[in-house]
């Protein structure tokens, strides 16, 4: 049972997902935050797998609220959801923590898939707003560039094909190694730069200099 916590500071739409989520028989919704605070609070005392996350709410908005939830509860999977598609925002949401972002005028199937992936520690942006936004910011950035000194090489590769959007079949296909060799350089290489998710490694890249705008492909599940 994936337990769920759903923060909106819209009481009908807290229902409306309640009503959407209590049809799965494998998702559970265990508490309801009106707002930021409310829903750090509930992550710490709950502990729930995976968090429905608002970014305008009062007080305290979804972004840091994620930032202070992953903080305390490091295995909670934050699930941002907004009616903005806003460049700042995505960005903002892959540094909080967020392992997923999606519209709210998402499908209800995109919205439930989107808590299974994440709850089994993968990481899923809707295809709008991935990749063209990763890159535009990675553009923008400073010239400094972020160093890769604690990967191998082989790591660089692989982080290479992350970012360009390849699984971990493909990943394994196109370098002739097991999948199961190819999960364990990515998990590795997740580590090594204390990243949470596939995405957040799609930044790296990009910021490091080691993918170029451009280059990549829409990241989805695993």
């Amino acid at each position: 049972m994936i337990k769920v916590v759903l923060a909106d500071d819209q009481g009908l739409v807290r229902t409306g997902f309640r009503m959407i989520l209590s049809a799965e028989d494998d998702l559970q919704v265990v508490g309801e935050a009106a707002d930021g605070l409310e829903a750090v609070e509930l992550v710490t005392r709950l502990e729930p797998d995976v968090v429905l996350m608002d970014i305008r709410m009062p007080g305290l908005d979804g972004i840091e609220a994620t930032r202070r939830a992953v903080a305390m509860r490091p295995n909670v999977r934050i699930v941002v959801l907004t009616t903005f598609d806003l460049d700042e925002y995505v960005y903002a949401a892959l540094q909080a923590g967020a392992s997923a972002f999606l519209l709210k005028d998402a499908k209800e199937s995109q919205l439930i898939a989107a808590i299974r992936v994440v709850a089994d520690g993968g990481s899923l942006f809707a295809p709008k707003v991935t990749q063209r936004l990763i890159a535009r910011f990675a553009e923008s950035r400073s010239q400094t560039s972020i160093q890769l000194p604690t990967l191998t090489a082989r790591e660089r590769e692989v982080l290479g094909l992350v970012a360009r959007g390849l699984s971990n079949a493909e990943i394994a296909e196109l370098l002739i190694i097991s999948e199961h060799t190819a999960k364990t350089h990515v998990a590795s290489l997740l580590q090594k730069l204390g990243l949470r998710s596939r995405v957040q490694a799609v930044v790296v890249a990009y910021e490091s200099g080691l993918v170029r705008p451009g280059s990549g492909a829409p990241i989805g599940p695993e």
